[in-house]
């Protein structure tokens, strides 16, 4: 093995939570966003920073920072429309509504119980106190004193804090040192804090980026898929026999993409003073017509899996290079662009995997994988490396929300001689000719190379029909001219919250039935809405729920590996 021998590495965290507010009334349905701000989006922040030498591709989709922003405005102005924020900043939880105590025990006693509450035997005693009456309906649940829910609400909001302000901020010490009992002052107190947290998101992003250390991507709007809104065929371009939708296609659907990529264009400048060089698509799903879309706004790289490499490949009849997946490759139909894809197995082994090991195993196994595509390599071949996941949802997983495996993981690949992180852009400006060309690509996204998360199932085929039927209706009354300018913004703004992705992958009966509901519900608020903002009836099957569920997919089905 000679040291000569280099390797890149490109990290990209993908940053993303859905719409979960109700836009007819301004609640947030869900608070995930703002969890997993406080958890993971600062945990991410701080691993960065305390290994400067470490470079990464961080993407944020505009409808999450869209949403942070909403709650550091909540938090400005001390007024919640975020029902669990709502009640612990309430000065007293004793003589709680039957709803809000419901809301509190299915929201605040985890079921990740061997990560989220195990380790901290406090926040285990309020979940031992509630078992006993678990199951006998809310009229039970009345015995239950307001200390005891202040005691909870704290709890589950420190558990949900990122381990790396758990370390550096004193008030949290304090607060889960205490253990119990807590005041409304101590609730005033958590409250500011996350507040602090939340604004400083992204600020800290930006200065990692500013300093160099950070190439920062984005994704259109809403996050939708956007292949299938262009041509609900695409998706037979790697399965022929998929069952589609009732409706041969979305109505307008390329207008509608170009506007997601402009107004993700404009988001990024806003926020982080320039625009994106790059676009990590949602979900991975891309498409001859899509990545053409995207070359034509200007953006000079994207990102995809593997596995639509492999089916693109397979299509091509042509030899290709050894390890095609570890170069970029360029599209004919969309020129100036470039497409990094992913390697699955490393990529899955974060998230799936390494959960379950020692920190420092984990690092030494993922840092030997490399050496090992290195020492696979061609020679004179430098390999380029795309480790590409989510930036949030699997360190729920991981004890301490994965500290120390990033901890050993950054710092080991620091310690690397022949090892170098890098950004998708940088990589493109030293290595302008070290692409290959594929004349045809089959459409596909990161998970198992396919779009049967997002269509072919009679569930989200049904969802589909919805959207289109409501897309039809919006166009005939924007056409018409009865709508003024404020309500015609609107209309589109709600029209852009139902082409996101998420509602689509929840749907199935491989999905667990509380998360299937609570999207469920939403997709068809959300519909509904949009008509109301057309000035237009609501269809009656909008108050038919779509996918009742009834599955357990690994993780909770918030993430699927790639085969």
């Amino acid at each position: 093995m000679s040291e000569a021998r280099k390797l890149e590495l490109v990290f990209l965290w993908h940053m993303h939570q859905p719409d979960y507010r109700d836009h007819a009334t301004g609640e947030f349905r869900r608070p995930w966003t703002y969890l997993h701000a406080l958890k993971d989006y600062t945990d991410m922040a701080a691993h960065l920073e305390r290994h400067p030498q470490v470079r990464a591709v961080v993407n944020f989709v505009p409808v999450l920072l869209d949403q942070i922003e909403d709650y550091v405005r909540q938090f400005d102005a001390g007024d919640f429309r975020d029902p669990l924020l709502r009640l612990l900043a309430r000065e007293s939880l004793d003589n709680l509504a039957p709803d809000e105590r419901s809301l509190l025990l299915t929201t605040c006693l985890p079921g990740n119980h061997a990560r989220m509450v195990a380790p901290y035997p406090r926040f285990e005693r309020l979940h031992n106190l509630f078992r006993p009456i678990a199951g006998q309906g809310l009229a039970a649940t009345a015995y239950l004193s307001g200390a005891f829910f202040a005691d909870l609400l704290v709890w589950y909001h420190l558990v949900w804090t990122g381990e790396s302000a758990r370390r550096q901020q004193p008030l949290l010490a304090e607060l889960m040192t205490k253990g119990e009992g807590y005041s409304f002052d101590d609730r005033r107190r958590l409250l500011a804090r996350m507040g602090d947290a939340l604004r400083g998101i992204i600020p800290r992003y930006r200065a990692l980026a500013e300093r160099g250390q950070v190439e920062l991507s984005t994704t259109p709007d809403t996050h939708p898929l956007a292949p299938l809104l262009l041509d609900f065929a695409s998706a037979r371009e790697a399965q022929p026999d998929l069952p589609l939708p009732q409706s041969h296609f979305y109505p307008g659907g390329r207008s509608r993409i170009d506007r997601h990529i402009a107004l993700a264009r404009d988001s990024h400048a806003k926020r982080f003073g320039q625009a994106p060089a790059g676009m990590w698509p949602a979900e991975g799903a891309v498409s001859g017509a899509f990545l053409q879309q995207l070359a034509t706004q200007g953006c000079r790289w994207a990102a995809s899996s593997q596995g639509v490499l492999a089916n693109s490949l397979r299509r091509k009849h042509a030899d290709s290079p050894k390890s095609p997946v570890y170069r970029p490759w360029r599209i004919e139909a969309a020129p100036g662009l470039a497409v990094f894809f992913r390697d699955e197995k490393l990529s899955d082994l974060i998230g799936f995997e390494y959960a379950r090991w020692h920190g420092r195993d984990a690092a030494q196994h993922f840092v030997d994988q490399l050496a090992r595509i290195r020492d696979e390599a061609p020679a004179g071949e430098t390999p380029l490396v795309c480790v590409i996941l989510d930036g949030e949802n699997a360190w729920e997983h991981y004890p301490y929300n994965a500290y120390f495996f990033f901890e050993d993981l950054y710092g080991l690949i620091a310690e690397q001689t022949w090892l170098t992180t890098t950004t998708c852009s940088d990589w493109l400006a030293r290595h302008p000719e070290r692409t290959e060309t594929l004349p045809d690509l089959v459409a596909g996204s990161w998970v198992y190379g396919t779009f049967s998360t997002w269509i072919g199932d009679a569930d989200k085929n049904r969802a589909w029909d919805l959207l289109c039927a409501a897309k039809q209706a919006y166009d005939l009354v924007m056409d018409s001219g009865r709508l003024d300018d404020a309500a015609q913004r609107a209309a589109e703004a709600q029209l852009a919250v139902c082409e996101g992705s998420d509602w689509f992958w929840w749907f199935g009966d491989y999905n667990p039935s509380e998360a299937v509901a609570s999207f469920d519900a939403l997709f068809r608020a959300n519909l509904a809405h949009l008509y109301r903002l057309l000035r237009l009836p609501e269809p009656p099957q909008l108050a038919v729920p779509l996918s009742s569920g009834g599955g357990s997919p690994e993780g909770g089905g918030a993430m699927r590996r790639a085969s």
